[in-house]
């Protein structure tokens, strides 16, 4: 790609690519229609104001909380959520415009567009390395649109460079990937200790597995009896079916009889949360991974809590840094994550399989094959 000399602002690079006015996107008007594939606007490069850029997008990761944002499952999004809403927030492909003297991306630079869209850069959390809980902060597919479209507007300041590496990997790692990843990091579980995947067996879970593997530890993962053979074939050490009704003892007696250093949960069901703290061992953790609906709890019993010196902490995606660093793993072939590529009509179908519980590992979407 090459800038054209044709630009309306001072620092505006442009490829010299068609740019087309009009794109397919993923759209839903509401919880109860669905997401259909309508014909909507492409931001042209002269309306890109300083720090934004216009990425053409190749693939993008089908995550569980747009599912539950594009269908209302949790209250604080109820009569909130834009619409239309376009969602989406693991998108990967090549920046084709760019308003910004001072980044050093470059135009045709292949990124991704993640969760976390755009933050203030000034703040305690952003200047902390949380930028995630910045004040001001922007999230893809919830307050601005998603990666559920052929283009996309972004933010040159979250904008992630993505390594060489095939791009369908790299998109379920800049939601899942970097949030299962942070919250190994942040439990209290080192190489070599037990650690639980509840929803082993889905897009997070699964990634889970293999990025606790990759950091030394060994793995009990829980699902139903479905995903065994999946789970198994990730890597998981040991298996326990949560509809078993010793389960939590069965976990315990895996993990040396004390239980696991950390629980990652990751499940879309509400139950498996009840039980996230029953089978920890002393000075364990639980790490609360996925966005069930509104209401979900992890219970805490106090006198449990303080004997065994837990922690129940909450994981939210992760930093720029934290992205980089969980692309590298996967880009030097020590992770590769179970994705399925289907064409960019199938989201509300794999909506449809995270409903009933039977997506193995992550689906993503080729935007360009319909």
């Amino acid at each position: 790609m090459t800038a054209s000399s044709n630009v309306v602002w001072p620092y505006l690079v442009v490829a010299d690519e068609p740019i087309p006015k009009e794109q397919k996107a993923a759209v839903s008007h509401s919880a109860a229609a669905g997401t259909v594939i309508e014909t909507v606007p492409v931001t042209q490069p002269n309306e890109l104001k300083p720090g934004e850029a216009l990425v053409k997008l190749l693939y993008s990761g089908v995550c569980g909380s747009s599912w539950h944002q594009a269908s209302d499952h949790w209250d604080e999004g109820k009569g909130r959520v834009p619409r239309p809403l376009i969602a989406g927030d693991e998108g990967v492909g090549t920046i084709i415009a760019m308003n910004d003297p001072t980044t050093t991306l470059k135009l045709g630079q292949t990124v991704g567009i993640k969760f976390v869209a755009h933050t203030c850069n000034e703040c305690p959390a952003c200047l902390h390395g949380i930028e995630m809980v910045c004040p001001q902060a922007k999230y893809t597919g919830r307050s601005v649109n998603g990666t559920f479209q052929q283009y996309s507007l972004a933010w040159t300041s979250q904008l992630t460079p993505i390594p060489d590496m095939p791009l369908e990997l790299a998109a379920p790692i800049l939601c899942a990937g970097v949030t299962v990843w942070r919250a190994l990091k942040d439990s209290t579980a080192h190489a070599g200790d037990w650690v639980a995947v509840a929803g082993a067996g889905g897009g997070l879970g699964s990634l889970a597995v293999q990025y606790a593997k990759y950091l030394g530890m060994r793995v009990v993962a829980i699902d139903n009896e479905r995903k065994q053979a999946f789970c198994k074939e990730i890597g998981a050490d040991a298996f326990v079916n949560y509809k078993d009704a010793d389960f939590v003892q069965q976990v315990k007696k895996v993990a040396d009889g004390l239980g696991v250093q950390a629980s990652i949960l990751c499940s879309n069901e509400p139950s498996s949360y009840l039980t996230g703290t029953h089978y920890l061992r002393p000075t364990g953790s639980a790490m609360i991974v996925g966005l069930p609906p509104t209401g979900s709890h992890v219970p805490v019993d106090c006198r449990n809590a303080v004997l065994g010196m837990h922690t129940v902490r909450g994981c939210f995606v992760g930093n720029r840094g934290d992205v980089i660093d969980a692309l590298d793993v996967v880009a030097r072939g020590k992770v590769v994550p179970k994705v399925t590529v289907k064409p960019f009509s199938a989201i509300q179908e794999t909506y449809d399989c995270m409903k009933n519980g039977t997506l193995n590992g992550r689906v993503v979407v080729d935007l360009c094959r319909h």
